[in-house]
């Protein structure tokens, strides 16, 4: 028995230090049990217990839903050894627009030449894509072309389009049509699960994208050597400009559910933070701000685990600002964790 004892504990030592996936997923498996021990079991039945945990993750899985998108296109972003911080500001010009296409009001774009109803909705969201789409693309080609760090250009971009939108914003007020809230609040058997669902299937897709396509290996290659991979025959400059065109078109997603979650948008403070959420999420999950390494399913135990975490501290009355700093020590711990198995 002591033995067995010795043989586990040596096998779960080698697969902590050796496996990101493992070590966030029983840090993710210990989260939830806090969580169910926090919620408490005072209940009349299992039944009325169950439904009431059930409730409670369908609340934290659709309320992070949106940032959970961003964290996948995140993880791309780092790979290539970049980074993203304009997507809290990329999210509120989207939104914007998406707002502006279909105001039912005298300014709606749509509205104004007489497409309303789901045609109108099916436009609005292509053309909010193909917005994403070009702003995500106008950062890649900027820090492909400019020679520039990602954190310098993403941080111009993060000021810029948040400036913008709030300047043309001011003081118009545009109505979402009620059906489009749809999108993100229909019920399936009584639970408002579609942000979650589409989530889950981007997830999927980025996934298969990751390990089953060139263009996820050159994502690979291009973070973990630059010069080899040119060497190599990748186009670097191109791989860089699609992953943070796939990041303008993910934060135009996100946008999209914010919208019809909601009905409105905040457009001086939505989406603030969403950078670190996402770059929290991709780091704790797994991926190496080096580049080179990454994990989709990482990603989506990270922002578990601080969706979770978060969920815990409100739960505790933890004040809002300090709850940023327990997310800052999860960033830092998991970072430190990545230099010490690098330099092992």
């Amino acid at each position: 028995m002591l033995e067995m004892n010795k043989n586990f504990f040596r096998w779960f030592r080698h697969k902590w230090k050796e496996s990101p996936l493992f070590s966030t997923a029983i840090a993710l498996i210990i989260m939830v049990i806090l969580q169910t021990l926090v919620l408490g079991f005072n209940y009349d039945s299992f039944g009325s217990w169950f439904q009431s945990w059930i409730n409670n993750w369908i609340n934290i899985l659709r309320n992070n839903a949106g940032i959970g998108i961003i964290a996948l296109g995140m993880t791309f972003v780092i790979m290539t050894a970049g980074i993203d911080l304009s997507v809290g500001s990329t999210l509120v010009a989207t939104g914007a627009f998406a707002m502006i296409l279909l105001d039912t009001g005298s300014k709606g774009l749509l509205a104004q030449i007489g497409i309303t109803g789901i045609p109108a909705y099916l436009i609005a969201v292509l053309l909010v894509l193909v917005f994403g789409y070009l702003l995500g693309s106008l950062i890649g080609v900027t820090i492909t072309k400019g020679k520039t760090p990602p954190f310098i250009i993403t941080l111009g971009a993060m000021m810029i389009f948040r400036s913008v939108t709030q300047q043309f914003m001011q003081g118009y007020n545009p109505t979402v049509p009620m059906d489009f809230l749809q999108v993100s609040n229909l019920s399936i058997g009584g639970y408002l699960i579609m942000p979650i669902l589409y989530w889950a299937i981007i997830a999927y897709i980025l996934y298969y994208v990751s390990k089953r396509t060139v263009f996820g290996r050159q994502v690979i290659a291009v973070g973990s050597n630059e010069k080899s991979a040119k060497l190599s025959g990748v186009n670097v400059d191109k791989i860089k400009v699609r992953v943070y065109a796939l990041m303008g078109i993910l934060v135009s997603i996100a946008a999209i559910l914010q919208v019809t979650r909601i009905g409105s948008m905040d457009f001086a403070n939505a989406g603030r933070g969403a950078e670190m959420d996402a770059i929290a999420a991709a780091v704790v999950g797994g991926t190496s701000l080096m580049g080179g390494r990454g994990f989709i399913i990482g990603t989506i135990y990270g922002m578990l685990i601080i969706a979770v975490m978060n969920n815990l501290l409100n739960l505790f009355g933890v004040p809002p600002f300090l709850r940023e700093a327990f997310k800052g020590i999860i960033v830092i711990g998991a970072v430190l964790l990545q230099r010490k198995e690098k330099s092992a």
